[in-house]
């Protein structure tokens, strides 16, 4: 039997982790919740159903940019393939992923406003140029990659005689 293709929505809920197998194929997981809405018809109004939880995975190219755009509070589409479903959770194989457009506006790398659009200009004075931010941060903070995915992503997803993801201290393991 195939497995089963489904299409889900929801709430990306906490940290995407994200891995590489020991031949480089990027996986990564983040867990996704969906709370949908029940008509209450004795009270005229709408409630929250009972939380559907979802593990899911992603592999290769949608694994990098997974974790590149993906954060906690994002909501998100989901197509994918039911693998599992165990410990009060459905495990999902992403085929494809998707911003939702519901509550917020999403950009594209083409699509990105440039940065005099968000500055401010009164009639009276010059625009100030944006200082320009720094490509790599400093400090982690959530969203932000840390040092081990900047240099991975800098030699283009290979080993090219960079360190192995071993060596920066993220496990390994077959797979995908």
């Amino acid at each position: 039997m195939a497995p089963s293709v489904t299409h889900v929505c929801g709430t990306v809920t906490g940290d995407v982790e994200v891995r590489f197998t020991e031949s480089g194929v990027a996986v990564c997981r983040f867990r996704l919740t969906d709370t949908p809405s029940q008509w209450d018809a004795a009270a005229q109004r709408w409630r929250d159903g009972a939380p559907i939880h979802y593990v899911c995975t992603a592999w290769r190219d949608l694994a990098r940019n997974a974790a590149e755009s993906l954060v906690n509070g994002v909501h998100i589409l989901v197509k994918g393939r039911i693998t599992e479903i165990r410990d009060n959770a459905v495990y999902l194989s992403a085929d494809d992923i998707g911003i939702s457009l519901r509550k917020r506006i999403a950009y594209t790398e083409t699509s990105l406003p440039s940065p005099a659009a968000a500055a401010p200009v009164t009639p009276h004075s010059p625009p100030t140029p944006a200082s320009p931010s720094p490509s790599h941060p400093a400090t982690r903070r959530p969203g932000n990659p840390p040092a081990w995915w900047e240099k991975r992503r800098s030699s283009g997803w290979t080993d090219n005689g960079t360190p192995s993801a071993a060596a920066d201290g993220i496990p390994l393991h077959a797979g995908g």
